[in-house]
């Protein structure tokens, strides 16, 4: 009987959470790549460039690819033959590994994790607990699949049971199209069929982690109706015209994962679990010989050619000195390189700033005329200024927007993915201006900051308020003065009636 050494299995999924922080599959990449050359709308070949740039760097770097790296998904297939040597339950050693990932001095991840959801919501502070599926399989060997899921995609998972009569296919493409783009396109849709509720689920995360085949599929045709489901919905996705970060663009999904199980004969049960830009997971088999040895990805597979690209040609805004004509010139899906003074705030803040505007006292930071980031960075380690720092879902900050821009004068937001109708009202009547970051692009955004200081709210970690000093940031203007939004109009643009087939 093989024998899996607790302190191999910890090491070994210790070692994959650290590796999936700063390596894309060298999958995603090409197919990320391929996208971009064939990309003609400008705004998401843009967004495309710089999540290439910024991947290629965390690559080189071995500094996260997103700030929110994620909760630890850990799926273990266990050989029936084989024994894990474990101390303790099998969770307690996968946290082990999990705690030891995050709080690795040299590469720290951000700790998302927070324990009694239905009370305070503290964090866990090491993103324990990890999220643990197994399974006993034929064989004498134990095969793990480690992912670090981040929370804007699993936001957007949606399930549904259909009549067995029903298209999965109108179901997905009506559901991506509600989704907006706060899972971060382009990335990858996983879909369970069949099961139960809890099973569907289940299968849409699992395929989340199946290799890319979509470019080979659509050359050598489907061979079963589960690949002719794969290439429909792909296409019709793709036709919506949401393109990367929802710019508006031809390019949504990179590629469309399916697994099925038996299911009862009045249901069809559908899990529909989207991943991101930042796409992380990797495979390891355990055979008692000792822990997992991962390879590094050839660096070949990025493009260094983009390293020019993200941000070219943009004009400079001058944050210390925003004036109503500086604001009312931006131009939805404009691309702008922003310096000087920027303030980070994210809901807590957001919540707080709002109680001390209601109650009359003083805020902490003076807003007025100034912009705020929506963002939770990645602690520094080395000589770093700031850890990665890529946007968080802007969404969020929507019912606060009002009372905030009333009560504040402030005249930027930044973050990413689009706002809601209360927001961009909000926006409109206050000639204010709502500017997107590329999520999946924190480290690059990260090399703009200059000096960080926090202001107000250390007792909220990430979530504090913090100064910071940029050069040249990379924006994309998402909603004007007057209230018009590329996240309704760059869609729109791009729509086709029908698929390129």
């Amino acid at each position: 009987m093989t024998v899996i050494r607790e302190a191999d299995l910890i090491d070994s999924i210790a070692d994959a959470l650290q590796y999936v922080s700063y390596y894309h599959p060298p999958d995603f990449i090409r197919a990320m790549a391929a996208a971009w050359q064939r990309e003609e709308s400008p705004g998401a070949k843009d967004a495309m460039a710089q999540i290439l740039v910024n991947s290629r760097m965390a690559a080189i770097g071995h500094r996260p690819i997103c700030q929110d790296t994620g909760t630890a998904n850990i799926f273990l297939s266990v050989g029936h033959e084989a024994r894990l040597a474990l101390s303790g339950s099998l969770q307690e050693a996968v946290d082990e590994a999990t705690r030891r990932a995050y709080r690795l001095d040299t590469n720290p991840l951000r700790a998302s994790v927070v324990v009694d959801p239905l009370g305070e919501r503290r964090n866990s502070g090491d993103n324990t607990p990890a999220m643990l599926s197994t399974e006993i399989v034929a064989g004498d060997k134990v095969s793990v699949h480690v992912s670090a899921k981040g929370g804007g995609s699993e936001n957007k998972a949606k399930f549904a049971v259909l009549n067995p009569s029903a298209s999965i296919a109108d179901w997905v493409v009506e559901t991506v199209e509600t989704l907006g783009a706060g899972w971060c396109p382009p990335g990858i849709l996983g879909i369970g069929v069949g099961g139960s509720s809890d099973r569907a689920m289940l299968l849409a995360k699992q395929s989340l982690n199946d290799p890319i085949d979509m470019a080979e599929l659509r050359r050598r045709g489907p061979a079963s109706r589960t690949e002719e489901l794969r290439l429909e919905i792909w296409d019709r996705v793709n036709a919506l015209g949401i393109g990367a970060q929802g710019l508006g663009g031809q390019t949504t999904v990179l590629d469309v994962k399916i697994r099925s199980f038996p299911t009862h004969a009045a249901s069809l049960p559908v899990g529909l679990i989207p991943n991101c830009a930042a796409t992380r997971h990797v495979h390891f088999t355990l055979d008692g010989s000792g822990p997992a040895r991962l390879a590094p990805p050839d660096l070949g597979d990025w493009p260094e050619i983009l390293l020019d690209q993200a941000g070219a040609g943009a004009r400079r805004i001058d944050l210390d000195a925003l004036s109503d004509d500086v604001v009312a010139a931006l131009t939805p899906g404009e691309t702008v390189l922003l310096s000087g003074t920027l303030y980070t705030g994210r809901d807590a803040a957001h919540e707080r700033m709002v109680a001390m505007l209601d109650a009359g006292d003083p805020l902490p930071v003076d807003l007025r005329g100034r912009a705020i980031y929506y963002v939770g960075p990645v602690d520094a380690v080395g000589d770093e200024v700031i850890g990665p720092a890529g946007p968080t879902t802007s969404s969020r900050m929507d019912k606060f927007t009002d009372r905030v821009l009333a009560g504040t004068g402030l005249k930027l937001m930044i973050g990413k993915a689009e706002r809601g109708p209360a927001a961009v009202e909000a926006i409109r009547r206050h000639r204010a201006a709502y500017l997107i970051a590329v999520g999946g692009a924190a480290y690059l955004v990260s090399k703009a900051i200059r000096a960080a200081r926090p202001v107000a709210f250390e007792d909220l970690g990430m979530e504090a308020i913090y100064e910071l000093r940029v050069e040249d940031m990379p924006v994309t203007v998402a909603v004007d003065v007057n209230g018009t939004s590329i996240h309704r109009s760059g869609p729109r643009q791009w729509r086709r009636t029908q698929g390129a087939g």
